[in-house]
């Protein structure tokens, strides 16, 4: 069975980016070896790759796109309303909810996970349609006091692990239900 996976960091007050999109607080965190969930383990057992338009635009401006590249291998499904003008390959543009594309999305993946990279509201969207089934946060010990909240909406979880990775706290929960 296909898994769908939020795998992300967070200021300890929930917030994914700043109100500018911007996740500078991020880079100047320090990391560490140690991790309950490796990022090649985790990546390893990625199929697919799930995004918003903002995280699309972040990654594509911060971490060494080449022009008209992507900087992941595995296909990916960009959730917008406002398609970006020369999408490079690997890249599928869709708007709706995610049941709409989830057949898609699980050929795609070939039976691997499926990563939701970004956005808290489009990994909230992905929950309350039943597809989300584990969510890996390590928080970081900054706050900003606004921004992008991790997820948009109310939810049961299920602590499933903890760990620590330098300054991170991390923790990996199952995904229970949507609240009313």
């Amino acid at each position: 069975m296909t898994r769908y996976r939020f795998f992300t960091a967070v200021t300890l007050d929930g917030f994914l980016a700043d109100e500018h999109d911007s996740l500078d607080w991020l880079l100047s965190q320090p990391t560490g070896e140690e991790s309950v969930l490796p990022y090649d383990a985790f990546i390893a057992d990625v199929g697919a790759i799930v995004t918003g338009r903002s995280t699309y635009d972040w990654v594509q401006a911060h971490e060494g796109a080449v022009e008209g590249a992507w900087v992941y291998t595995e296909p990916t499904f960009l959730f917008t309303h406002r398609a970006p003008a020369g999408v490079p390959e690997g890249i599928t543009v869709v708007s709706g909810p995610p049941a709409e594309h989830r057949v898609a999305i699980e050929a795609a993946a070939g039976g691997k996970d499926v990563w939701i990279v970004g956005g808290g509201d489009l990994a909230a969207a992905f929950a309350r349609a039943g597809m989300l089934h584990e969510l890996f946060v390590s928080i970081a010990p900054v706050t900003l006091g606004a921004g992008k909240p991790l997820l948009g909406g109310r939810f049961d979880l299920e602590l499933l692990e903890t760990g620590r990775n330098a300054g991170f706290l991390e923790a990996r929960y199952r995904v229970v239900e949507a609240r009313s």
